[in-house]
């Protein structure tokens, strides 16, 4: 069935009303009518498989038939902060990162990044970023629409490392492997992912950021591109917790 996220305020004893966008991706791109059935989220955990009792061209009406606990979110929570990167980079790590399970997304500048984003330009990109995550979140079946943040300095970044219980810093010139930087983490931890922009970080960055207490680590001997290390590294290590269908390691 099609998921649709909703706010708790849709949400009224057996019914729910969806609006905005959604009404004409359910009405116009699905071809969805009366009878159909749909699953809503509410982003807090909660699903409501509906079904569709009537429809205008502003909402949808729904009545709820049942509601079951979320399953899609990972119990570890995982940010990754992406040094921006040329081109339309970035959207496919949202993408593929909501998809796998980050938990958000934390853009931000560094001494070697050549796009910059600020004011109104910024606030309209992130109103893209946000509908990229919001597609793939309901593509993905999660039970949130991971946050997508505005891009921030590199001195903004280091400043909330202290925030997480463990902070990855990708450096490809040294490192510890990944095994060891999760070491004494339990499934729960709240974790930041900080990859580079595609010259890498400077020495300096690197000896800023083990100073802020993030970890050195080392991806081995290939070079990944700047969109494609924060899709490893978040793979990895939801596999280490054993959320790729396994046990934990």
């Amino acid at each position: 069935m099609q998921r649709y996220f909703v706010n708790r305020n849709q949400v009224e004893q057996n019914r729910i009303v969806i609006r905005g966008d959604d009404v004409h991706h359910i009405k116009n791109v699905m071809r969805q009518g009366e009878g159909h059935r749909l699953i809503c989220c509410d982003g807090k955990g909660t699903d409501y498989h509906v079904r569709i009792e009537g429809m205008d061209h502003q909402q949808v009406q729904c009545v709820i038939e049942e509601r079951l606990p979320s399953a899609g979110e990972p119990a570890s929570r995982i940010t990754v902060a992406q040094a921006l990167p040329k081109g339309d980079k970035l959207e496919w790590v949202l993408q593929k990162g909501t998809e796998l399970g980050a938990f958000s997304f934390q853009p931000f500048v560094s001494a070697r990044t050549i796009v910059k984003l600020e004011g109104k330009k910024a606030l309209k990109r992130q109103e893209r970023w946000q509908r990229i995550v919001k597609e793939a979140a309901e593509q993905a079946h999660r039970g949130r629409i991971p946050e997508i943040e505005l891009p921030v300095s590199w001195n903004s970044l280091l400043q909330t490392f202290g925030k997480y219980d463990r902070v990855l810093f990708a450096y490809e010139k040294e490192g510890n492997s990944l095994l060891s930087s999760l070491d004494h983490l339990d499934g729960k931890a709240s974790i930041l992912v900080v990859v580079g922009p595609e010259g890498g970080f400077t020495k300096q960055e690197a000896e800023e950021a083990i100073a802020a207490g993030a970890i050195s680590l080392n991806l081995g001997p290939r070079i990944l591109r700047a969109e494609t290390a924060p899709l490893a590294l978040l793979s990895c290590i939801l596999f280490y917790f054993g959320e790729m269908g396994g046990e934990p390691l």
